[in-house]
């Protein structure tokens, strides 16, 4: 783990360089988000699904699923009280609950999974699409309007739970299921566009950390606190309870890295979009991104 995340770093210097020496900008970063997003991850998901070198279980997927349901719930009771616990304002509540239960499992969390446990971990971590898609549009948006502007600037949609993410996975998991045959050239373009996932989102990541400055996100003393929280205490404790229950240790170490990853840029465009804290947002992605390259080894070291 501690080598795929130094690749993942160099990935990431490699985008702050390209922000720096004008080989990257605003409207690049955009369309390489929006290929990422649209193209390569779906298709990094439905590529776990047509692997046919590995086998798991109905029983080991059912353990998956029963996984990503506690483990929503737990992060819910725990963005419940944690903004008492930091002391935060009462109108910012709502951005520090969503930064606590969705991490950037997309971005990060997938590659994480697909370098370090395979296609098998990889079928294991596209469950956890679907509850992050379903909750961050529902839950999500209802927490970032806490404390704001109460008119409804925005409406909930289907057409938001039900996008090109969470229907790869369906894909995949029928595929797999149902062990169906896919010709090999399709297989080849779906592997080689799924290759495209690390490398571009990591660099669309770095490009965002390159317009921040690092004493901004020091200076802030409850969001170092946050971020001790969010990538060290909660993945130490969510996985020693975890350990309880999970003998599978594939399993077991797609949910740390799900806990463990860092804050979901989705964030940052809720708190704009409905009212929340979109400063403090946008420094959370950035500051537990930038640490998460030493937490998630370092508890995957301790805990695993």
């Amino acid at each position: 783990m501690i080598e795929q995340m130094f690749v993942l770093f160099i990935l990431m210097a490699i985008g702050i360089i390209c922000r720096k020496t004008g080989l990257m900008n605003d409207a690049v970063s955009k369309g390489m988000s929006g290929i990422v997003v649209n193209i390569a991850s779906p298709a990094f998901i439905i590529s776990a699904g047509i692997n046919k070198d590995e086998v798991v279980s109905n029983k080991q997927l059912l353990a998956c699923i029963l996984a990503a349901f506690f483990i929503y719930w737990g992060l819910i009771l725990i963005a419940v009280v944690l903004p008492y616990i930091l002391k935060i304002k009462k109108k910012y509540y709502g951005t520090y609950r969503v930064m606590t239960i969705f991490s950037n499992i997309g971005f990060m969390g997938f590659p994480i999974v697909s370098a370090t446990y395979g296609s098998v971990g990889l079928l294991y971590a596209a469950f956890f699409q679907f509850p992050f898609n379903l909750l961050i549009y529902t839950y999500g948006v209802s927490a970032m309007k806490n404390g704001a502007n109460e008119e409804d600037s925005g409406s909930f949609s289907w057409k938001n739970i039900i996008n090109v993410g969470v229907i790869s996975v369906f894909i995949s998991i029928i595929f797999y299921l149902g062990r169906i045959h896919v010709a090999k050239p399709i297989e080849d373009v779906v592997t080689s566009i799924s290759g495209l996932t690390v490398p571009m989102s990591m660099m669309v990541i770095g490009y965002a950390l390159g317009g921040m400055k690092i004493k901004d996100l020091m200076s802030d003393f409850k969001l170092l606190l946050f971020a001790a929280l969010k990538l060290l205490v909660i993945p130490v404790i969510g996985v020693f309870i975890l350990k309880i229950f999970i003998k599978d240790p594939i399993l077991l170490g797609v949910c740390f890295v799900m806990i463990a990853t860092p804050v979901g840029s989705m964030t940052a465009m809720l708190a704009q979009y409905y009212g929340g804290d979109e400063e403090t947002a946008s420094r959370g992605v950035a500051l537990t991104t930038l640490l998460s390259v030493v937490t998630i080894p370092l508890v995957g070291a301790v805990c695993l």
